[in-house]
């Protein structure tokens, strides 16, 4: 009986962190939808701008509500800057690709941040290339030949442009590890938002024009910035519960799920091969997962 306390507690906390991840599902396939209806009218800049803009205010907001605002600091503006910049040339890719391709493809394809995540940190973190590491990479890279299918059909603008957007958030990831070193999240977000809305103004006016948004896309737009910071907070969220290695296998529902809406709303065919190289993707992530869990996990040896 006085093993059940922690066997409880865990399973609560992993029944917390399936509540947060539905959310993180929700938010990300509500702004993949809007992302698709907003570019009717605006461009992946314009879009980027007002999505910024909508963060920026309510960062503002949250911020000054829990009396975290004290905590922006400008000591490492360089750092947030090549990170937000590399955060933004990712969303901008993002936006094109949905508009491009299927969404379970693009998602697909977005599925293998993780496997650039592992081989950027090794290049610049130091960190160790193991075996496990190395398979789970080749492994991914198969998934990846997988759902794009070289050779069966050209390689789409939509397919690339997936593909270097799960780069530049692997590369975004890297720099977010190096800020939360000393930076708070309030910190990461207010420049993240700040600076994301100088830069969609500055490429949206080199030509002199910029779109406003009809009052018909203005709450999707909306939507799109709402979104945007609650999918990233509910994953947060979530891997406080629960490890990522409970995590991840709820963040990959995100596949079908998103997959149904594009049936439902675009009459996207279900195909097998995205499916399929989904799976591999995800289950190299998975076990590069469990085996730095185990790394973790396992005593020193004296």
């Amino acid at each position: 009986m006085a093993e059940a306390g922690p066997t409880v507690a865990t399973q609560s906390r992993a029944g917390s962190a399936a509540i947060w991840m539905i959310g993180a599902i929700v938010s990300f396939s509500a702004m993949a939808v809007a992302g698709r209806t907003v570019t009717v009218e605006l461009d992946t800049f314009e879009l980027m701008t007002y999505r910024s803009a909508v963060s920026l205010v309510l960062v503002l907001a949250i911020g000054g509500v829990l009396g975290t605002l004290g905590q922006v600091r400008r000591n490492r503006l360089g750092l947030h800057a090549v990170r937000n910049l590399t955060h933004f040339a990712g969303q901008n890719l993002w936006f094109y690709a949905i508009t491009l391709i299927p969404l379970a493809q693009v998602f697909a394809l977005e599925f293998t941040s993780p496997l650039w995540v592992m081989l950027l940190a090794a290049l610049f973190l130091g960190e160790r290339l193991t075996l496990v590491k190395a398979l789970a990479g080749l492994a991914g890279f198969i998934g990846i030949l997988i759902v794009i299918r070289p050779g069966s059909a050209p390689i789409s603008p939509g397919m690339i442009a997936a593909a270097m957007a799960a780069i530049c958030f692997a590369a975004t990831a890297i720099f977010t590890k190096f800020l939360t070193r000393t930076e708070t999240i309030t910190c990461i977000l207010f420049h993240l938002a700040a600076m994301q809305l100088v830069f969609g103004l500055v490429v949206c006016l080199i030509d002199g024009q910029m779109t406003w948004p009809s009052l018909a896309i203005a709450p999707w737009v909306v939507l799109i910035g709402i979104a945007g910071l609650t999918a990233h907070f509910c994953i947060t969220k979530a891997l406080s519960l629960a490890p990522a290695s409970i995590v991840m296998p709820m963040d990959f529902v995100r596949l079908p799920a998103i997959a149904i809406v594009g049936m439902a709303f675009y009459a996207e065919p279900l195909d097998w091969a995205v499916f399929l190289g989904a799976v591999l993707i995800f289950a190299a992530n998975y076990a590069n997962i469990l085996a730095e869990s185990r790394t973790h996990r396992r005593p020193a040896q004296l």
